[in-house]
């Protein structure tokens, strides 16, 4: 991780009309959901984990012995500013723990593009505010993922760096990302490597040619609760003999996808499809519709068909419905998988961002995160030297 200070212009003086408020309370949060959405549709940070719907059941879902703090920035009644947080205590390798206040989303929900919301046009009023705000406040903020290429979170950081602070940065994923446009299924695959195309193609019309192919989209309450259902299901029954995997390992997370699924199913967003063969539910895909962008979440398939290759099949398939139905962008969101990569040609890198507060206790949290990350970077060399010789 590396440290940075940035020097900026002096700042503006920012309008009278906007204030910044602190909020805390849960009844606060559900009463934005209009604004918010407004919000949200009008910023550049636009994207699904950072709607109303996506956040707020996060908190009903994880905000347990967590302290809620919302800042908000209103312009007479209108909503300019939105910045959803909620603590985590911390603990270091030694000493005290400490509280961390991150993003909602944050966690094993595996939300990305996490971002201050700004409305278009207000930004440099809205983020001096907030500075202005956090300044008093002095808390130790953390936004996990962040875009690297431009985001709220580091102009921020860049403004709060004139009073003292000190930015942490380091790269933390990538988002491999299909651009569709003007794409048709036929020329997508096209634009694939040789290997891989051929195989997409075979493995589709091999499944053709041997079983009855059933692509089915959940699309109302019914069948959203059965796809849901089977998805939970063979995605663990995959990863149960790999070590397991943490997408649906706890039943909050199940909670959690199930709340979700049902608002964006009715808000029109939900992607989730079942890949049957010959009746039987081979593989299913989790994804979301926000925009222009369609985002793929999670998958899992029936060991049983492994060797027909559904997992590849499926996806395939999902694409060209995608193509078909005008999106513009395929996301594969945060993870450098392989497999990824032969979908898509474009990736997006996402960074770890922490902003300290220039007061003592800023100074030690930095202090011990530092220490504690270089300790897990040794470890990691160490473990990688030792499987060398093993």
């Amino acid at each position: 991780m590396t440290s940075t200070t940035a020097v900026l212009p002096a700042r503006a003086p920012t309008g009278a009309g906007l204030r910044v408020e602190r909020l805390s309370r849960t009844e606060d949060l559900q009463a934005l959901e209009g604004p918010w959405r407004d919000l949200v549709a009008d910023s550049a940070a636009d994207c699904l984990f950072l709607t109303w719907e996506w956040l707020f059941t996060w908190w009903r879902h994880f905000g347990t012995g967590r302290q809620l703090a919302v800042y908000v920035g209103h312009d007479s009644d209108r909503l300019d500013l939105l910045l959803p947080l909620a603590t985590r205590e911390r603990q270091p390798l030694r000493g005290r723990p400490f509280l961390t206040f991150e993003p909602l989303g944050t966690g094993t929900v595996r939300s990305d593009y996490l971002d201050v919301v700004v409305r278009r046009g207000c930004e440099p009023e809205a983020l001096g505010m907030l500075a202005d705000r956090l300044r008093r406040d002095r808390v130790l903020l953390s936004f996990p993922r962040v875009r690297a290429d431009g985001s709220a979170a580091h102009e921020l950081g860049a403004r709060l760096t004139m009073d003292g602070w000190r930015i942490e940065t380091a790269d933390a994923s990538v988002c491999p990302y299909i651009t569709l446009a003007s794409h048709t299924w036929a020329s997508y695959l096209d634009s694939l490597g040789r290997e891989h195309r051929a195989n997409v193609r075979r493995r589709i019309r091999k499944l053709e040619d041997n079983f009855d192919v059933r692509l089915e989209r959940a699309s109302d309450e019914t069948s959203r609760r059965e796809a849901l259902r089977i998805l939970v299901d063979l995605h663990t029954r995959r990863w149960n003999g790999r070590g397991g995997s943490t997408a649906f390992n706890h039943p909050a997370l199940v909670r959690f996808h199930d709340d979700f699924s049902r608002l964006a199913l009715e808000r029109g967003w939900l992607r989730l499809y079942v890949l049957r063969l010959d009746g039987e539910p081979a593989a299913a895909l989790y994804g979301m519709r926000y925009g222009p962008t369609f985002l793929f979440y999670q998958s899992g398939f029936d060991p049983r068909f492994a060797r027909h290759a559904v997992g590849l099949a499926l996806m395939g398939l999902v694409i060209r419905e995608a193509i078909a139905e005008g999106a513009a962008e395929f996301d594969l969101l945060h993870g450098d998988e392989p497999y990824k990569s032969l979908w898509a040609g474009r990736r997006r890198q996402l960074q770890h961002l922490e902003l300290y507060p220039p007061t003592p206790r800023g100074r030690w949290s930095r202090r011990l995160t530092r220490l504690a990350r270089t300790a897990r970077g040794a470890a990691r060399v160490m473990a990688a030297r030792l499987g060398r010789h093993h």
